[in-house]
């Protein structure tokens, strides 16, 4: 929908006493200690015009119609990209904002407060005539940047993203829509680099060989890798021709190339048939480039997470579907009974069968896909480890540290080091 500020392309409910529908004082208050203590600066609670909701005394600066706009539109961008947002509020003066996000709905956002930038050339005047310009009056506008404290750029990202960690710790919300926003500019960013490469090289053909180097990427567990030699041949799809009907018919031609040798290896994966089917469905009714990028994207997922805990699907059909649900879900705190639930068989009958098929409970599957997501969070985000123990579903950072070095051998923070050297 179009807002006042700019495109947003998720409708956010606004309404009278909105924060307190939303987010109650005392976790709003937590939040607040907790970030005041690390950092000695205050929170204000948003909603989605950009209008102060909490605290209630917050001052005529922080009202100013200029800063709701600005406020209003970085929380957009801020939703976009899946991330904290950073933003100047003013000449030298730098604010961000976390938006509040649940499952698929925006609440509001949280304003982190202001700072100085300590190596930006604007004054202190600067400031103050450009807040006295937007309709402040002198002596406020000098109040309220006095006693802000200098920061560096880096310095600003880093609190912005332990604001965001601290409040999806405290809340326990989950924010599917941010995570599937930020996966896809990461795929557009790689795209994008991809196409300038190729075009730079004044290369335009379509990359055969990537397909088969791509499933042996998906064989071994390499999804990170696996995602970047995927968003590689799509740049390559779009340089070898734009036109969307010849992108699109490469784009069911490379996964029918993945579902056919995954099935020409084991054909207990026969049932990928079904899947691949309603792929085709979705990538015939995409309307333009990023759609497409869209919808193969979870199509891939969706391949890795069969291929990943499956290995060959197994013949009982109970299996499959307990397996189904635990890859759809398991991010989210789910229980033995709900896995049950989902295979119509009892908790003690689909526990045996699970460990049957796949030499792994219930439990040690979840945490495998956990780990394969963790990975590609350390390998390809900024994220601190607290934030990731909550994008994957370990909630408690201690506890992924533990699970993270059972499997890897490694902690997350050596792994991290690691890969990027």
């Amino acid at each position: 929908m179009m807002t006042k500020c700019g495109y947003i392309k998720h409708v956010w409910p606004v309404w009278p006493g909105f924060h307190m529908a939303i987010l109650s004082k005392r976790l709003f208050d937590s939040v607040g200690r907790d970030y005041r203590k690390r950092f000695g600066l205050s929170l204000s609670l948003i909603d989605g015009e950009g209008r102060v909701c909490l605290p209630e005394t917050a001052g005529r600066i922080d009202r100013l119609p200029t800063l709701c706009r600005l406020r209003c539109h970085n929380l957009g961008e801020a939703v976009r990209w899946g991330e904290p947002q950073v933003y100047f509020a003013a000449p030298g003066i730098m604010s961000w904002i976390v938006p509040l996000v649940e499952r698929e709905e925006l609440k509001g956002g949280l304003c982190g407060g202001f700072i100085l930038l300590e190596d930006d050339p604007a004054s202190v005047n600067a400031a103050v005539n450009y807040l006295v310009g937007e309709g402040a009056r002198r002596k406020d506008a000098v109040e309220f940047i006095q006693p802000l404290r200098p920061w560096t750029r880096g310095g600003v990202r880093e609190v912005a993203d332990t604001l965001y960690a601290i409040f999806y710790q405290y809340s326990g919300w989950n924010p599917l829509l941010l995570r599937r926003n930020r996966d896809q500019m990461q795929q557009q960013r790689q795209i994008a680099e991809e196409i300038h490469q190729r075009k730079v090289e004044q290369n335009r053909a379509y990359p055969y060989d990537d397909e088969r180097i791509l499933l042996s990427l998906i064989r071994v567990g390499d999804r990170a890798g696996a995602r970047k030699m995927f968003n590689k041949m799509l740049a390559a799809m779009f340089l070898y021709s734009p036109k969307p009907v010849v992108v699109r018919a490469r784009a069911i031609e490379m996964m029918g190339y993945l579902v056919r040798t995954a099935v020409e290896d084991s054909p207990l994966m026969e049932p990928l048939l079904e899947r691949h089917m309603k792929w085709i469905e979705q990538i015939v009714e995409t309307q333009d480039f990023d759609d497409l990028c869209t919808v193969l994207r979870e199509a891939l997922d969706d391949f890795m997470n069969s291929i990943f805990l499956q290995g060959a699907n197994p013949v009982n059909p109970a299996v499959g579907r307990a397996l189904d649900y635990i890859a759809a879900n398991y991010t989210d705190a789910i229980t033995l009974e709900e896995i049950a639930e989902a295979s119509g068989l009892s908790t003690f009958r689909i526990a045996h069968l699970l460990k049957e098929a796949t030499g792994k409970t219930a439990l040690q599957n979840i945490h495998y896909l956990r780990i394969q997501e963790a990975r590609r969070l350390l390998e390809q985000s900024d994220l601190s480890c607290t934030d990731i123990a909550y994008e994957t579903g370990f909630g408690d950072q201690s506890y992924f540290i533990k699970q993270f070095r059972k499997w890897m051998g490694i902690t997350p923070a050596k792994y991290r080091k690691s890969h990027h050297a």
